[in-house]
């Protein structure tokens, strides 16, 4: 089993690596920003994960946990529409005139399910899967693409904030069909860290950004399904969904009975015409405590017994003039921290998200931003600067904080302004 695992970044030491900050000026075009909330029209259930694009441009963000939205839209494009799509739900087209603040827009939900002479008519669940893995090399986006894009990293001990950390990217994406890895550029960012809550554990995210970034099973399948990984799974088709008028089939995938290694379960969500996965959301089997702290625990204190009891991964692409790309990830790892001879243990969690803002095709050589570059092991900044300004972002798009996000960043805000 040669699988690289992506997963593998997580870092439990006693102090936090700093990484730079930069701050760049944006263009001078006038923007007007709208905000609202995506619901299910039956339930009025908020709608997470939900895409909300500017017709005729790249520009876009996602609604977060409590379905909200706020998206920042240029002047000149003030006379289109927005389309807002979720899977399993009709697309919907407003146009933006009629867009201000706190909107409610409702998605009509799409129940399908395969009739059992169109099951019969599949391949084997496996064999679709595997076709799909090699289409990467015509129906998804084959040019250098420039990706803006917004990052945030929480960690929560128990249920409160102990770090907050946000940013703004640029994804120099390599063609699908290229096997040379993705650069990304850090071009603004935030952070703030409470030490006392995290106590003597401080828990680092290596990557950052590339954690989200490897998650791109399409062009990244090293990290989750190798050629010889992919016989130690079952697959099987469930009730299938749709994307609009879109027909989705939704596959599951186990590893077998028999293997030990922690592997990953979870779906697989494949358009029926171009075979192109549209998302997947899975997660790792970490049933074996031990196992699986290897593979996420790079470096702890003798006395610390450090586990994951959950490990959560979800990512989504969007198409553009008949190609797909990456668009949305989102991280979610929860540890066990026990220190040897104390009564009471801690539980940590991780989150972290990234959204594709814009994007555009770019002949940008590497060599121009190599100043600026991430690595995979960098750490983000400890800079708490931009928490006192509310404009921080300016015209960036960004995903719109949930409420325990909100309330931190309030609450980080009024104790810079009594220091």
């Amino acid at each position: 089993m040669k699988t690289k695992h992506f997963i593998n970044l997580l870092t439990i030491c006693v102090s936090l690596t700093l990484g730079t900050f930069m701050s760049y000026a944006q263009g001078e075009e006038a923007v007007k920003e709208i905000t609202g909330l995506v619901i299910d029209a039956e339930t009025h259930e908020p709608l997470m994960f939900s895409d909300l694009v500017i017709n005729g441009s790249n520009i876009s963000t996602v609604s977060n946990s409590d379905g909200e939205f706020i998206l920042k839209i240029p002047i000149s494009y003030s006379e289109k529409n927005i389309t807002i799509s979720r899977l399993g739900y009709g697309k919907k087209f407003i146009p933006i005139s009629s867009i201000g603040r706190n909107y409610k827009i409702e998605l009509d939900p799409i129940l399908t399910q395969l009739q059992p002479v169109e099951i019969t008519a599949l391949k084997d669940a496996k064999a679709l899967f595997i076709e799909c893995l090699k289409n990467k090399h015509s129906i998804y986006n084959n040019d250098h693409t420039v990706m803006t894009a917004f990052y945030r990293e929480t960690i929560k001990k128990r249920r409160k904030n102990a770090s907050l950390s946000e940013a703004i990217v640029q994804i120099h994406k390599r063609p699908y069909n290229s096997t040379r890895q993705d650069a990304i550029n850090l071009i603004k960012a935030r952070k703030n860290t409470n030490y006392d809550r995290l106590d003597t554990i401080a828990l680092k995210l290596q990557g950052g950004p590339f954690s989200n970034l490897y998650t791109d099973i399409i062009k990244y399948p090293e990290y989750i399904f190798t050629e010889e990984d992919i016989p130690l799974y079952n697959f099987s088709y469930d009730k299938s969904t749709r994307n609009d008028n879109n027909l989705i089939y939704v596959i599951n995938f186990k590893q077998k009975p028999h293997i030990q290694a922690p592997l990953f379960y979870g779906k697989l969500y494949i358009d029926a015409k171009t075979l192109a996965l549209t998302s997947a959301v899975f997660s790792l089997n970490v049933e074996n405590k031990e196992l699986s702290s290897r593979m996420y625990v790079r470096k702890k204190p003798k006395k610390v017994d450090v586990y994951p009891t959950e490990a959560n991964y979800r990512v989504n692409y969007r198409t553009q003039n008949g190609k797909w790309y990456y668009s949305y990830s989102n991280i979610l790892l929860t540890f066990k921290v026990n220190w040897k001879g104390k009564l009471f243990n801690s539980t940590y969690t991780l989150n972290s998200e990234m959204a594709v803002t814009d994007w555009e095709v770019s002949n940008t050589k590497l060599a121009d931003i190599r100043q600026n570059i991430i690595r995979p092991n960098t750490i983000l900044t400890d800079k708490v600067s931009g928490f006192r300004d509310p404009e921080f972002w300016g015209k960036y798009n960004i995903i719109e904080p949930d409420k325990t996000i909100e309330t931190a960043i309030k609450k980080i805000q009024r104790q810079l302004n009594k220091s």
